[in-house]
């Protein structure tokens, strides 16, 4: 069974900042890509930050020079750090990673955080 689990998540107000972080588990071989999305009510779920193995990253257009991922191998572990927030990154943040396990490659995703910013 592998699972991961995201932490971090929060109400704080414009202009601050929160750290999540997505810790992954289980009979896990080894893992691609890593990123977070995320959900705000009636839309649909977006990619914000992805890192790939060799530590590449991409972002929305929406938080670059805000948010930064990073992941720690060894541990198993995405995070993201969100600066400068505003009540438009309101969101439940989800955690994403291409894994091989035991029963193959493919995606797996968290429970969802929620992030609340007000104004």
């Amino acid at each position: 069974q592998v699972q991961l689990v995201e932490s971090g998540g929060g109400l704080v107000q414009a202009g601050g900042s929160l750290r999540l972080s997505c810790a992954a588990s289980g009979r896990i071989f080894s893992i691609n890509a890593m990123g977070w999305y995320r959900q705000a009510p009636g839309k649909q779920r977006e990619l914000v930050a992805a890192i790939t193995g060799g530590g590449s990253t991409n972002y929305a257009d929406s938080v670059k020079g805000r948010f930064t991922i990073s992941r720690d191998s060894a541990k198993n572990t995405v995070y993201l750090q969100m600066n400068s927030l505003k009540p438009e990154d309101t969101a439940v943040y989800y955690c994403n990673a291409d894994m091989v396990t035991l029963f193959g490659r493919g995606d797996n995703w968290g429970q969802g955080t929620q992030v609340t910013v007000s104004s």
